[in-house]
């Protein structure tokens, strides 16, 4: 569980910071554009929210984490800061193994798995952006140092609904030099899929497949999915670089039957709140890349977790970052510190991963290179909680009804 972690944080942070104060701070701001589906359907104001975790030591440095429980349940998100904060008050910060046990041992009894662990994510980010402040180190170096130089980025967003706006984002996908595009199709957008397919190939440019399955319950089977596959061949025959996410829940077992017969690599894990859990699925032969989520898995080091058994069965670990800047740093720290080769860039236009940022993030020829400013690179200002200050009506609508398939809409060009 990244237990080497702790003997090279030793070196580089002082043993006696404490932790002086823990706060949860919801953010909101508009998010994508009208034409992005996930926009229509569960965002109908546009805009999104953000659940940080501040932590404050007691020599004053702060320290900011993500939980992406915050989307979905932004009260619950607070609350379950506000029930951990009071016994963490005090403690050693350098501890994180010490805290981890804390914070489970507060939370187990009633979310060993689920909500909570995108709180416990959420500390423990923040208590390494605090210490690598105030080591004056990025936070890679206390999870046992960098282990490669670059990562290489697929672009992810897709969820556009009309080609013109499709064009639009493999635009911006080529501009950035990423080689991977990866885009949201249901099993009834085959279309779509082939659409893009077709017309990202133009520019040297590959295209995956996320087909959105993590809420659904029961969800499309394997079946299901090796059909949408085969709609895809009969139309063009620009292989799809990887299926993502494409079973329910309750069908998840069928995962090792659909890798067999897919043809493509299969991706997932995104949702998995315990490293516990994805290394049993990777056992058990799920996927050919598991993607963990830093703000969903327990945090940085339960990240690691996965990358080392990861490593143990042959499986690329490629982290799932959806959230702000905040998700995104603290996920490539822990990428960059597991020697990751491949990382989720996410394109939808959204104000918090800009402005969280002490500086942006740097990409070359579609790879990202190491952040270089202490701890996780992110700050929070007086400023922008002033001007993205939580609104009641930013948040993610589950239930929502995914409208049916135009005909001929992505036949055209």
């Amino acid at each position: 569980m990244a237990e080497h972690s702790c003997a090279r944080m030793g070196a580089l942070v002082d043993d006696g910071a404490r932790i002086a104060a823990i706060r949860p701070v919801l953010l909101s701001a508009p998010y994508a554009d009208p034409d992005n589906l996930e926009v229509r359907v569960a965002l109908p104001t546009g805009w999104r929210t953000t659940g940080l975790v501040e932590v404050t030591l007691d020599d004053g440095t702060t320290g900011l984490g993500e939980g992406y429980l915050a989307v979905f349940a932004p009260h619950v998100f607070v609350s379950t800061v506000e029930l951990l904060a009071p016994f963490l008050a005090g403690r050693p910060a350098g501890d994180l193994a010490k805290r981890y046990r804390d914070m489970v041992r507060v939370t187990g009894y009633w979310s060993l798995q689920g909500a909570a662990r995108h709180v416990v994510s959420a500390v423990e980010a923040a208590l390494l952006d605090a210490l690598g402040k105030r080591a004056g180190v990025p936070a890679y170096e206390l999870l046992g140092g960098r282990r490669t130089d670059s990562i290489r980025l697929y672009a992810s967003g897709g969820d556009s609904t009309s080609p013109s706006a499709m064009g639009a984002e493999l635009t911006a996908v080529a501009a950035l030099g990423i080689g991977t595009f990866k885009i949201r199709a249901r099993g009834h957008e085959a279309d779509k899929a082939v659409w893009t397919l077709e017309h990202a190939a133009p520019h040297g440019i590959g295209v995956a497949v996320d087909m959105a399955q993590s809420l659904d319950d029961p969800g499309q089977s394997a079946a299901d999915a090796l059909a949408f596959l085969d709609a895809v061949r009969a139309g063009t025959r620009q292989p799809v670089r990887f299926l993502e996410e494409p079973l329910g829940p309750a069908r998840a077992h069928e995962y090792p039957a659909l890798r067999r017969s897919a043809g493509c690599p299969v991706a997932g894990g995104e949702t998995v709140t315990t490293a516990r859990e994805l290394l049993e699925r990777m056992a058990a032969g799920y996927y050919d890349m598991v993607q963990p989520d830093a703000t969903v898995v327990g945090g940085p080091r339960q990240t690691l977790a996965v990358f080392a058994g990861a490593a143990e069965h042959g499986i690329d670990p490629v982290v799932h970052c959806w959230g702000s800047a905040v998700c995104q740093a603290a996920n490539y720290h822990a990428a960059f510190a597991g020697g990751g080769r491949l990382a989720e860039w996410p394109l939808p236009a959204y104000a918090l991963r800009r402005e969280l940022l002490v500086e942006p993030f740097r990409i070359e020829s579609g790879r990202l290179l190491p952040p270089r400013a202490p701890g996780l690179g992110v700050r929070l200002t007086a400023e922008v909680e002033r001007r993205f200050a939580f609104r009641g009506d930013a948040v993610y609508h589950c239930l929502a009804t995914m409208p049916p398939a135009e005909p001929g809409r992505w036949r055209a060009d």
